[in-house]
């Protein structure tokens, strides 16, 4: 039997669907599926062994550029590989109206989210089956949910499995730090001068850094950092894959909240993120050993992707000020020490 999944992006919530996968894997064995998935995140979903085919798509580009892709007859050979083959089971886990599209051209029966539940109510008149979900739990739990009314089977209450670990199986735990500094929006950057001074107090507990980055401003602001020391390394630019690797092998991940850290969740790596303007209740990352340290500042959490805090501060954004690189060094120690402990 196979199934047909519709989870585009973002990169967090691609990572979110892997549980839901694996509870259907276990629940049908012989069940197998295909995603559909935005090409920047296209490496995700064929790490996980119950998917066969990604099926890459580039909505965002083509938002930008519709008339060169259909020029080009992009979306129209998307359209004739929906339609190549039968599913038993066609799954929106996305809930917008992009994705709902992408399901009508899916032969196969729809299932996602109905009116009251999806974040574009409009989308769920694609669907042959709308289910009510709950808006007040964790993004993993609400895919997982999706899946079990699709799939037919009692909704699951293990811990998450996200089961792409296995994928990197030559990656024993190292000893090296690795920190999460970029993001989008402005007001979830955690202050550089913060990451210089945790990064002085790693190097000199004798940990060594590792810094990813993705483009020419975390480029900057990476060398920033490594300016501390000769033990912290700027990485060159990695493919999602090869930053998986060097994840699953870290001891253990700082970052702030961005996709890669779900993906560190996802990994087991032991990690503490950092929030500010975004609440942690229904996107913080689920996994062993995960800690999250909130900004305690009176506005936060805003949701804001402006500051628009008026008075005179320590640091921008503002409600990291009460987020100290000493608070957050205390808190990676103590999670060494459990690691290390757990492992003997």
């Amino acid at each position: 039997m196979r199934a047909l999944i519709i989870k585009t992006s973002s990169l967090g919530d691609v990572l979110h669907t892997l549980p839901a996968v694996t509870d259907a894997a276990r629940h049908e064995p012989g069940l197998r599926f295909d995603w559909v998935v935005e090409d920047a995140f296209a490496e995700v979903p064929a790490w996980h062994a119950a998917v066969d085919d990604v099926i890459p798509v580039a909505i965002r580009r083509w938002k930008h550029q519709l008339l060169h892709a259909l020029r080009n007859g992009e979306p129209q050979a998307l359209v004739r590989r929906l339609r190549r083959q039968p599913y038993a089971h066609v799954i929106d886990a996305q809930g917008l109206i992009k994705s709902a599209v992408m399901a009508r051209f899916a032969r196969g029966p729809r299932s996602g989210l109905d009116r009251d539940s999806a974040r574009e109510p409009l989308a769920a008149r694609a669907y042959d089956h709308g289910f009510a979900i709950a808006r007040n739990q964790h993004a993993v739990q609400r895919v997982r949910q999706v899946f079990a009314a699709a799939l037919d089977y009692p909704g699951p209450q293990t811990p998450p499995d996200y089961r792409i670990k296995a994928h990197f199986p030559d990656h024993s735990r190292q000893s090296y730090l690795v920190f999460l500094h970029g993001t989008t929006w402005a007001t979830k950057h955690w202050p550089d001068d913060y990451w210089v001074r945790l990064a002085a107090m790693a190097t000199a507990a004798g940990r060594q850094v590792r810094i990813p980055w993705g483009n020419r401003l975390e480029q900057q602001r990476a060398k920033k950092i490594a300016a501390v020391s000769d033990a912290i390394e700027v990485m060159p630019r990695m493919s999602l894959g090869e930053l998986a690797a060097m994840i699953a092998a870290a001891a253990a991940v700082v970052g702030v909240d961005t996709g890669l850290v779900p993906l560190a969740a996802a990994l087991g790596t032991p990690c503490i993120t950092l929030y500010g303007s975004t609440d942690t209740g229904l996107i913080c990352t689920l996994g062993e050993s995960h800690l999250q340290l909130r900004a305690e500042f009176p506005c936060a959490p805003c949701q804001q992707r402006k500051c628009s805090y008026a008075d005179e501060a320590e640091v921008f954004p503002a409600c990291y000020s009460m987020l100290h690189p000493d608070r957050v060094w205390t808190a990676l120690e103590q999670i060494l020490v459990n690691v290390t402990v757990a492992s003997r």
